[in-house]
């Protein structure tokens, strides 16, 4: 494609449908014996959200594939039988929600933490953090399995550039803006990013400080310091408000 930008200025490819042969990433997959985890969150009326999710993404994420669930929710009882895939495999664990969003968002980052280093890393190589609010739409396949991967804002696009998707090129320090909505990598990785996000989020509250976007924003910071070794175009995560 020479519609869309697909190498940062630190030479880690941006992936967009076009730019890669699902086939034969597949093939190359299949020979790990990898196994992947999504992990999302349905706190207080987010449980509405659960059934199209996971109904969605059973079907669309690294389908034919090994894929682990792990959906945090403090309405367990809501979780209706759902038919998984028989390579698929979906595990409840109930948590406490927060007085206020706020304070759901930054235990986010200290959950996922903890649960990597007592249970996740024992049970998965890579993991991906998906928002539960979302409907997959069509396959997201290995051609995002990379160390540390981030998803470009979909905000970067310009309803104008939508078209040609020129709105992505990188800003004069050369990063980009990062969703908090899908990322993910390697276990190690992913549990670094989140232990630092977590440490960022607690400094914030011992400063009487609240960040714009919350974890967001602490997770753009993160990877500005560590750059991604692979992006997803907003193809990957694209906001309906665009």
């Amino acid at each position: 494609r020479q519609d869309v930008l697909v190498l940062t200025p630190w030479l880690a490819p941006i992936v967009w449908e076009g730019t890669f042969s699902r086939d034969i990433l597949n093939a190359q997959y299949l020979q790990k014996n990898l196994v992947t985890g999504v992990v999302t969150f349905a706190v207080e009326k987010y449980w509405f959200f659960i059934e199209g999710f996971m109904t969605s993404a059973n079907k669309y994420f690294l389908a034919g594939h090994q894929v682990n669930f792990y959906l945090f929710t403090d309405n367990p009882e809501k979780v209706s039988h759902l038919q998984m895939a028989p390579e698929n495999h979906l595990f409840v664990i109930p948590v406490q929600n927060g007085s206020r969003w706020q304070d759901i968002s930054r235990c986010r980052m200290r959950i996922l933490s903890s649960h990597i280093q007592r249970q996740l890393r024992h049970e998965v190589d890579y993991l991906y953090s998906m928002d539960i609010d979302v409907q997959l739409l069509a396959h997201i396949g290995v051609e995002i399995i990379d160390a540390l991967v981030a998803t470009i804002s979909s905000w970067q696009v310009s309803p104008q550039q939508e078209n040609k998707a020129r709105g992505t090129r990188p800003e004069v320090q050369g990063d980009f803006h990062y969703t908090a909505s899908f990322y993910g990598g390697s276990v190690a990785e992913v549990y670094k990013l989140t232990t630092a996000c977590f440490g960022g989020l607690m400094e914030d509250r011992e400063n009487g400080v609240e960040a714009l976007g919350h974890h967001e924003r602490h997770l753009n910071k993160y990877l500005q310091q560590h750059k991604p070794t692979r992006l997803l175009s907003p193809e990957y995560y694209w906001d309906t408000e665009l």
